[in-house]
């Protein structure tokens, strides 16, 4: 099973500079999702090297989320201000030199760091290379554009941890970080000689307030997220930060709609497509971030399988996805967005719950063919979102739609992991265990329950016109 090979075909169609220009955009977010994934199986090692515990550790992975949630926002005006591809050479520059300086931290404050560098290099990162994406490809060849630039997101998150074990069993931890320097070169050689660098004529002012305002309100929401999941600190008071969080968020809002160049531009949220791939969308992603996140320690901790058995499974999830993305584009041209989204919506939402149905007496090829069905549906559903969100924007109005979607994208993805984990404790806490070892009942009722989620993603695609996204489907 080859990775690159499979991206490659779904872009049969593309023209050969936006084929480029994609998969540069695509190897970049690949390597920031598997950066973000990778990480969590060296932990161990990492803190045997630093004198301190896994636990404390946890902050290197924090430090990174804050500081890309922190300036994400702001990647949109200084693509707009600086040009595109300057903006994303040195964005990758910045990653490859914070990876250099991670692997080569010799304490946990070197590392925190060096992350936090690297979560402000991926901040611009990916955001400006899909607003370079969005901005240099026509709407015939944008379904085609984004199914390449998505698949990281699906592939990263079940590969990260089994390439992380693999590299700190064969080397050491270092490599995890090293590993970036090649691929981040090479991206940097090729986008000086491919991609095209575009910028408005005048750039607009900068909106501080909105800037203030954005970054401590995703700051807070990310950072009680990530408390919530991982029971950093107690339930109430991560609950309390998400919720300061969302208040900052919608004095944030507030604030954008009133003034006259605002840091994000609201509109595109009047755009039907856009607007469901941001509500209905979300929905969904909960669902699919959350699915590698639960099974994988369904396997281990439900089944006792060890965790070599389990990684390998869930590259048959993995498969799935790749296996789907060469027919992605065809189907959903062939019989559109809504019909699709709601049909492949169903699907998804009967794999998930037919992983609650496995038991450790289940047969491993049975088990392996529905983590397969359980990958395609996942691929079909996140490309279709993501192509959708952009099928009616305005080219003026691309960077602010972008924007919004990182943003909203990463809040999504990273509430899934929550998601997952809450089920888990509702669960033990039903059978009067609260805060004990989940057991395999506590994980047939989380999948259940992103089952069910799945499906109320659906109510808003339900909304969507019969023709809807047919700029895409030319």
């Amino acid at each position: 099973m080859s990775a690159p090979i499979h991206p490659a075909a779904a872009a049969a169609g593309l023209p050969r500079r936006a084929q480029a220009v994609s998969l540069i955009v695509a190897t970049a977010f690949f390597m920031e999702m598997l950066d973000g994934t990778v990480i969590t199986t060296a932990l161990p090692q990492m803190a045997a090297d630093f004198g301190t515990s896994p636990v404390a550790l946890n902050l290197g992975i924090t430090a990174y989320l804050l500081a890309l949630a922190v300036f994400l926002p702001v990647s949109g005006w200084i693509a707009d201000r600086f040009g595109g591809r300057a903006v994303f050479v040195t964005a990758l520059a910045g990653f490859v030199l914070a990876s250099l300086a991670c692997a080569a931290s010799g304490s946990l404050p070197a590392f925190i760091v060096a992350r936090v560098a690297q979560g402000m290099a991926g901040a611009a990162m990916v955001p400006v290379g899909r607003l370079i994406v969005l901005r240099t490809t026509d709407k015939r060849h944008l379904m085609q554009a984004m199914a390449l630039i998505v698949w990281p997101g699906l592939v990263a998150p079940v590969l990260g941890p089994p390439v992380g074990g693999w590299i700190v069993t064969r080397w050491s931890w270092p490599w995890i970080f090293l590993l970036n320097l090649p691929i981040g070169l090479a991206a940097i050689v090729a986008t000086l000689a491919l991609v095209p660098d575009h910028r408005p004529a005048q750039a607009r002012p900068l909106d501080w307030t909105g800037v203030v305002l954005s970054g401590l309100a995703l700051a807070l929401l990310v950072y009680g997220i990530d408390a919530l999941g991982h029971g950093r600190h107690p339930p109430l008071l991560a609950a309390a930060l998400i919720a300061a969080g969302f208040a900052l968020g919608w004095l944030a809002v507030r604030h954008f709609r009133r003034h006259p160049t605002p840091l994000l531009d609201l509109a595109p949220f009047r755009i039907p497509t856009f607007a469901v791939g941001m509500h209905g969308g979300s929905v969904a992603r909960v669902a699919i971030g959350a699915t590698p996140f639960l099974l994988p320690l369904m396997f281990q901790i439900g089944f006792g399988w060890d965790a070599l058995r389990a990684g390998s499974l869930l590259l048959w999830m993995f498969a799935g996805d790749l296996a789907m993305k060469p027919i992605n584009n065809r189907v959903l041209r062939r019989f559109g967005f809504r019909r699709v989204m709601l049909v492949n919506g169903v699907l998804l939402a009967a794999s998930i719950a037919a992983c609650a149905l496995l038991t450790k007496a289940t047969p491993l090829p049975l088990v392996a063919l529905l983590l397969f069905a359980c990958g395609g549906f996942r691929s079909m559903q996140f490309t279709a979102i993501t192509a959708i969100q952009f099928a009616d924007v305005a080219q003026d109005k691309m960077a602010g739609a972008n924007t919004l979607a990182n943003m909203v994208t990463k809040l999504s993805l990273g509430l899934g992991v929550v998601a997952g984990a809450a089920a888990l404790n509702l669960g033990a806490a039903l059978r009067g265990d609260a805060g004990g070892a989940p057991q395999p009942a506590d994980f047939r009722l989380a999948l259940l329950g992103l089952a069910l989620v799945a499906l109320l993603a659906l109510r808003d695609t339900a909304r969507l016109d019969r023709d809807a996204g047919r700029a895409l489907r030319v």
